[in-house]
């Protein structure tokens, strides 16, 4: 009789699991890819029909983005020839370059927003959740509903009392009025998330530094928070994608000052219409923080989304 184990897969499933795991990670990745082709392409190319797979790269899409740029006489190009090879990108449409677009503040705008708003969500969700997970507090768990109930209605519920109560208080197109906001949205599941993971750290791991003298405080500082670092991660990571993807409360409160880039990039214009390359030269570089962030952490979030799974 052969062995035969019920938990082990055999050879065959793991062939199978393998290829269904990375035809899936292919076909998820082609749009991703498509969107960084893109961004190197001409004008041209980006929109010609049938798409080309094959083409000639070129930095004018993020030349475009980068840029801003005007049309002038031959006269003028003629006695003002480019000095550099952004310049003869645009010289080739007859405009010259007369200063940086603002898809830099946009990206800042988006970097100070979206951190500051993760740190503050998790800031207090921490606190909020060890409250409820270690004191007993009168209606505890109306208390969670309601706020989980946050989450349940759709944002252009609330969208026009947000956005008039912003006009009075003055926060409207502010860093502070925007950070506030998607902490205020981002409250909810960084409280509940955190919560599963603090009620997994064992209570007597607290009493024990109670008894050696700690402070309640100490206690949550020294033992609690690093048992729940992974918690946090996953929490961080899950409340930054939020703020930095959010798009209908950025487009309604914000047009100038505090304006993000999601809102932004799709307002590129360039040469007789949309200028897709610039878009897509946009979309890659606004990836890249969010992507960075998650793959330093990598570790910590699959720990953090499994803490907890098995009990003993």
């Amino acid at each position: 009789m052969s062995a035969y184990s019920v938990t082990e897969p055999s050879k065959r499933q793991k062939w199978v699991a393998g290829t269904l795991v990375i035809a899936y990670a292919l076909i998820t990745m082609i749009p991703l890819v498509w969107i960084i082709a893109t961004g190197f392409k001409s004008p041209a190319d980006a929109i010609s029909y049938p798409p080309k797979v094959m083409f000639e790269p070129t930095l004018e899409g993020y030349v475009n983005l980068f840029t801003t740029r005007t049309r002038q006489t031959d006269e003028f190009l003629a006695a003002n020839p480019p000095e550099t090879w952004y310049e003869e990108i645009v010289r080739q449409y007859d405009m010259v370059i007369v200063g940086p677009s603002r898809y830099g503040e946009r990206f800042l705008n988006s970097i100070i927003i979206g951190f500051g708003s993760t740190f503050l969500s998790v800031f207090l969700g921490v606190l909020a959740a060890y409250a409820f997970s270690r004191f007993r507090i009168p209606l505890s768990d109306d208390l969670l509903f309601f706020i989980l109930s946050t989450r349940m209605m759709p944002p252009i519920a609330v969208a026009i009392p947000i956005f008039l109560m912003y006009r009075n208080l003055g926060l409207s197109d502010t860093h502070l009025g925007m950070i506030l906001l998607y902490t205020a949205v981002n409250i909810s599941l960084a409280v509940w998330l955190l919560k599963g993971f603090i009620d997994e750290i064992p209570r007597e791991y607290e009493e024990a530094a109670l008894i050696d003298g700690y402070t309640r405080f100490q206690a949550f500082y020294k033992v609690v928070l690093p048992q729940a670092m992974t918690g946090i991660v996953a929490t961080a990571i899950f409340c930054l994608i939020f703020s930095w993807n959010e798009y209908a409360f950025a487009v309604l409160l914000t047009s100038g000052t505090a304006q993000t880039a999601p809102p932004f990039i799709p307002t590129i214009i360039g040469v007789g219409g949309q200028d897709w390359p610039a878009v897509a030269a946009g979309a890659t570089l606004f990836l890249l923080p969010v992507m960075i962030f998650t793959v330093a952490l990598r570790k910590h979030l699959l720990r953090g989304i499994t803490f907890g799974a098995v009990r003993k």
